[in-house]
């Protein structure tokens, strides 16, 4: 017994020791602004990687993105008009179309977070929250969406998804106050940057709340300390 409590004893003032070391690695660190920079273009690009999208575009999801009224009087209509086995099959195909374009506009992503000028980067790591995956949103959003629409309308002529849309929105053009974007590449290039970067906002709060999730020096350096 004894031994057992001495070696619970030991593993203890082991994790202690770790901990208290963890803490003191960067104790001395002062965060500057050309650091606070290269980790926040760290953080983005993490966030931006191609693992974790597959699930972002289901059915339900591209149903949500397509229709603005509520989805369920929507489909009401469409149901009622004999269309429910053409927009099963339409979604299917858009979510298929949607997780390839989300998957090869990961360079596009990496290309603006590369570029991305910081007026004050130090004070985007000290705003906490989702501060970094905001200011690239609303420094590059628009050319993001742009960027993406041409490789959004290559997936949509490879799934021959047009032809399916134009049956789809023919007769809900009617369904009283539904004002439908018959900009099929337009709207699912809005749609999947916006995934991308709800994709990039969760990436930032681990990164700033998790230490697994710092998997660089640089990051340990400037998002293991709260700075305020």
């Amino acid at each position: 017994m004894r031994k057992i409590y001495s070696i619970i004893l030991v593993s203890f003032l082991l994790v202690g020791t770790f901990s208290c070391s963890g803490l003191k690695k960067f104790s001395g660190y002062v965060l500057t602004e050309q650091d606070a920079a290269a980790a926040i273009r760290q953080l983005l690009n993490l966030g931006a990687g191609s693992d974790g999208m597959m699930n972002a575009f289901s059915k339900e999801n591209m149903l949500s993105a397509i229709f603005p009224e509520p989805v369920s009087n929507v489909l009401t209509t469409l149901q009622q008009l004999g269309l429910t086995n053409e927009i099963d099959r339409f979604t299917t195909t858009l979510s298929l179309a949607a997780e390839q374009t989300a998957e090869k506009s990961v360079p596009i992503f990496a290309q603006s977070i590369s570029q991305l000028k910081f007026k004050d980067a130090v004070r985007i790591v000290k705003n906490g929250g989702t501060a970094a995956t905001d200011y690239l949103r609303s420094s590059t959003g628009d050319s993001l969406r742009i960027a993406v629409k041409p490789v959004m309308q290559q997936a949509i002529s490879e799934y021959k998804l047009d032809q399916q849309w134009a049956k789809i929105i023919k007769p809900t053009s009617v369904i009283g106050g539904a004002k439908i974007n018959t900009d099929l590449s337009n709207l699912m290039a809005g749609v999947v940057t916006e995934m991308m970067f709800r994709k990039i906002e969760a990436e930032e709060r681990k990164v700033r709340t998790e230490a697994s999730a710092r998997t660089t020096t640089l990051l340990q350096k400037v998002f293991s300390k709260d700075w305020n």
